[in-house]
């Protein structure tokens, strides 16, 4: 049978990383392609404690259905998590629990657009987030970044022009793919632009916790008075991944609305990973599990950063990021990134081109993006050492 796609399924794209992750069965692959936490980052004990007790005392309850909008008792501590040291949730906002970040780019999606209406976002940006917008037919527009995040004079461009945009995109914490991580000033800046033009703010900050370097910086959120802003944050990289758990902060008004785009998605977020999460945020020390995960990415991306240096010296270039997971590693001029990226895999290192995260990925690239997050000191020496091979016979 031929199968007559709608247009929007016609417009969807497979995730690059996603399919050269189905190599990983090789264990002889490197891979720097990922974007997933540490093995030794996840608090396995603790979870498989709380685990036994929510079973232990509360089967049912664990197993059962439950309300769209997220278990009350993770709302109520996921709130108090939130504002600890800005205020994010305010009186005018609600949260929601969804499943996992991306499901928040989604649903925003199918509220604000039909197909051809414009969403901006950093260009290059978190390909999910670039592919949730696609699958709703959005007209993506990049804005460029800098050093310190968007080009500002750029971003209201975009914002002056006919038709301005459904809303904006942003990671302003170590932004993946480039690890930039935006100023106070530029945050303030997006703002008062968003705030001048009246164009909707998506604020993601899966990577938030995972701070190495720097101070820590106000979220937009933080800034929002009018309703300007919706707010994802992620317990994927701070506890586990397959728990599919996020909050989500917004206008009233509008999370309403997304409730009712996520009882006819996924009913509820998965109940036993809420209640552990809930149970972890009250039972545990937090703030010690967050800085033994800063102490494991310090060093991993420490030794990336110094391995790169000693073995690639100037052949690339790459901004030192306050945190997150990646480092965006510009190629020489004279060197074609797609074949770089080719040759690496034949040798066993899994690398993700940089055009994958732009808006139009068939521009001109000469960056990868690179994970340190995942591999261990052995790989991200021997995978270093591949990288060096390859530039070296491409110059030859």
């Amino acid at each position: 049978m031929e199968y007559q796609y709608s247009n929007r399924t016609n417009s969807m794209k497979p995730s690059i990383i996603r399919e050269i992750l189905k190599q990983m069965g090789d264990p002889q692959l490197i891979s720097f392609a990922g974007g997933n936490p540490s093995a030794e980052a996840f608090p396995v004990e603790e979870i498989r404690r709380i685990s036994e007790e929510l079973l232990r005392e509360d089967p049912v309850g664990a197993l059962q259905y439950s309300i769209t909008e997220g278990d009350p008792a993770l709302r109520q501590v996921g709130e108090a998590y939130l504002n600890q040291q800005y205020p994010i949730k305010k009186e005018a906002d609600d949260l929601i629990i969804t499943s996992g970040s991306q499901q928040v780019m989604d649903f925003l999606t199918k509220l604000l657009c039909n197909e051809g209406d414009v969403v901006a976002t950093e260009d290059p940006a978190f390909l999910g987030a670039l592919n949730s917008f696609r699958s709703f037919g959005a007209t993506l527009v990049g804005v460029q970044m800098e050093e310190d995040g968007v080009n500002i004079a750029a971003l209201e461009a975009v914002f002056t022009a006919t038709p301005k945009p459904k809303l904006f995109y942003t990671i302003p914490n170590f932004q993946n793919p480039t690890g930039v991580t935006t100023s106070l000033a530029k945050r303030k800046a997006i703002y008062a632009l968003a705030k001048k033009h009246g164009v909707l703010i998506l604020e993601d900050n899966p990577y938030g916790e995972l701070r190495i370097a720097g101070q820590a910086i106000a979220p937009i959120k933080a800034l929002d008075q009018d309703g300007l802003v919706v707010y994802a944050a992620s317990l994927s990289k701070i506890l586990a991944p397959g728990l599919r758990v996020a909050f989500c902060v917004g206008p009233k008004q509008l999370l309403t609305k997304m409730v009712v785009a996520k009882q006819s998605n996924d009913v509820h977020t998965n109940v036993w990973a809420q209640r552990v999460c809930q149970r972890f945020l009250t039972q545990c020390d937090m703030q010690q599990h967050l800085v033994r995960l800063q102490a494991i990415y310090r060093e991993k991306a420490e030794y990336m950063m110094a391995q790169i240096d000693e073995q690639l010296g100037t052949q690339v270039q790459y901004l030192h990021p306050q945190g997150g997971m990646f480092l965006w590693l510009t190629l020489p001029a004279g060197v074609n990134m797609q074949t770089f990226v080719k040759k690496c895999l034949a040798k066993k290192l899994a690398l993700v081109p940089g055009n994958a995260f732009f808006v139009d990925d068939a521009a001109p690239c000469q960056s990868v993006r690179v994970n340190f997050s995942t591999p261990s000191r052995q790989q991200i020496q021997a995978g270093v050492a591949i990288m060096a091979q390859v530039l070296a016979e491409m110059n030859s």
